[in-house]
C-alpha cells in the first residue's frame, strides 16, 4: 500500500449548498467543518461548491480566510431545477477542472456523476426518515433512500456522526463497517467561551426570560417530542417555566399549543424564534436545566451545547443521546411523563446532584473537541486518497 500524499497545497472540495443557504442543522455542520478544517490546516485549500449564492453572515468570515473560497456557477437559466441539475450532474466537471484532490459531501449526498472524478467522502448524519417515517412525506422518504443509500455505497469513505448512525448504515444500507469512520461534531466555538454575568443579564432582559426555567432548543415537531416536556412541566411547581427555542409551526406545533392551553400553562411557557447563535450560550446558561426529549436523533448537538456551558440535560433513551450527553444528562423513556418530571425536579432541586452532573458532563464533552474533529476528518481524507493509490 502506498503512503497517502501530504495534503499541503491540495484542494479539498466541499459541498457548500447548506453552508450558504441553511442556518440550522446541516448548515451549521457545514460551516463548522469549514471553520475547523481551514483553521487547523492553513496550507490546504478548501473550496465550497454551491449552486446558488446568498449573503450569509455566518459564512462570510470563513470566506475571508486565505485558504477558503466559494464557487458558484454562472448559469444561463438560474432556476431551481437547473441549479439542482448542476449540483447533481455538472458539478464534477468543475471539480476535475479545479484539480480537487478529495470531494466531501457534507450533507448526506454526492453528485450522481462523481464516480471516477476524484476520491470522495460523504457525511451521513442520520437515517431518521426510516425510523420516524411519520415526520416525512412518502416522496421525500423514497428520494432520501435513493440518494443517500447510493451516496454511501459509491463514496470512497463514509463519515457517520455517531455510533448510532454507523449501526444504521450497516443494518439498513449494507455499508461495510471498515469503510465507515465515526467522527463526532464539536460545538461551535461560541459554546466553549465563559458566559459572564453581564451577558446573562443582557440576554435575560432582551428576551424577558422568567426567573427559573427549563430550556428546550429545536424545531417543534413530532420526532422532537416536546409534548413530553410540556406535560412534565405541569407536574412541577408553578415558579418553574419552560422556554422553547425554535420554529413552532404545523400540525404538531398546534397540538403542543393546544396541550399548553389545556394544562393551563400559557403563562409558564415562552416561545423564542430567530435567536442569533451568539445568544444561545447565555440562554442555556441562565436555565436550570435543558430538556431534549427527542425520540430519535443522529447525534443531538443541543445536548452537547447545553452541557458545554454547564447546564445539565434531561434526554430520552432510544437513539444516540446517551453518546452525546454521557453522564451530563439524565435519561428517561420518551413516553414517561412522570419519569421526565422526576428527572427535571431532581436536577432543579438537588444542587449537589445538579453540579455533579454538570461537572461530569463537561468532562464527557471534551471528546467532541475541534482538534479531534479536524484530525479525524483529515485522516478520513487521507484514507480516501490511499484507497485511490492501491
Amino acid at each position: 500500500m502506498k503512503a497517502a500524499p501530504d495534503t499541503d497545497g491540495l484542494t479539498i472540495g466541499l459541498d457548500g449548498k447548506r453552508a450558504v443557504l441553511n442556518n440550522t442543522g446541516l448548515g451549521n455542520y457545514s460551516r463548522y467543518a469549514v471553520n475547523i478544517l481551514s483553521a487547523a490546516f492553513p496550507s490546504t485549500r478548501f473550496r465550497l461548491y454551491s449552486p446558488q449564492e446568498r449573503e450569509n453572515d455566518r459564512l462570510s468570515p470563513l470566506l475571508a480566510r486565505e485558504n477558503v473560497d466559494l464557487f458558484v456557477p454562472d448559469l444561463k437559466l438560474d432556476c431551481g431545477p437547473i441549479r439542482a441539475f448542476w449540483r447533481s450532474v455538472d458539478m464534477p466537471l468543475q471539480l476535475r477542472h479545479d484539480n480537487v484532490a478529495v470531494y466531501h459531501g457534507l450533507s448526506n449526498e454526492l453528485p450522481l456523476t462523481i464516480k471516477g472524478i476524484c476520491p470522495t467522502v460523504v457525511t451521513i448524519h442520520d437515517l431518521i426518515w426510516r425510523r420516524i417515517p411519520s415526520d416525512y412525506p412518502a416522496i421525500d422518504r423514497r428520494l432520501y433512500d435513493y440518494k443517500y443509500r447510493r451516496s454511501a455505497k459509491i463514496a470512497t469513505r463514509v463519515i457517520a456522526i455517531s455510533e448510532c448512525t454507523r449501526r444504521d448504515l450497516i443494518s439498513d444500507f449494507g455499508i461495510p463497517e471498515e469503510k465507515i469512520d465515526i467522527i463526532y461534531q464539536g460545538v461551535d466555538p461560541v459554546f466553549t467561551l465563559p458566559v459572564d454575568t453581564q451577558k446573562r443579564a443582557e440576554v435575560r432582559a432582551r428576551y424577558k426570560l422568567p426567573g427559573r426555567y427549563i430550556i428546550t432548543v429545536g424545531t417543534v415537531q413530532m420526532r422532537k417530542n416536546q409534548l413530553l416536556t410540556v406535560r412534565a412541566l405541569a407536574k412541577l411547581p408553578r415558579h418553574i417555566h419552560l422556554v422553547i427555542v425554535g420554529r413552532m409551526e404545523g400540525k404538531y406545533a398546534d397540538e403542543v399549543k393546544a396541550e399548553i392551553a389545556r394544562l393551563g400553562l400559557n403563562d409558564r411557557v415562552h416561545h423564542l424564534t430567530g435567536v442569533p447563535l451568539a445568544d444561545l450560550p447565555a440562554l442555556y446558561a441562565c436555565a436550570e436545566v435543558s430538556a431534549y426529549t427527542s425520540r430519535y436523533e443522529g447525534f443531538g448537538l443541543p445536548v452537547v451545547e447545553s452541557i458545554s456551558v454547564g447546564t445539565p440535560v434531561v434526554a430520552c433513551t432510544g437513539s444516540c443521546l446517551e453518546e452525546a450527553g454521557g453522564e451530563g444528562a439524565v435519561y428517561v423513556d420518551p413516553d414517561d411523563v412522570d419519569g421526565c418530571a422526576a428527572a427535571l425536579a431532581h436536577l432543579i432541586d438537588d444542587v449537589v446532584f445538579h453540579d455533579k452532573t454538570a461537572r461530569l458532563g463537561k468532562k464527557h464533552v471534551r471528546r467532541f473537541s475541534a482538534e479531534n474533529f479536524a484530525k479525524a476528518t483529515m485522516g478520513c481524507y487521507k484514507k480516501a486518497l490511499i484507497s485511490e493509490l492501491v
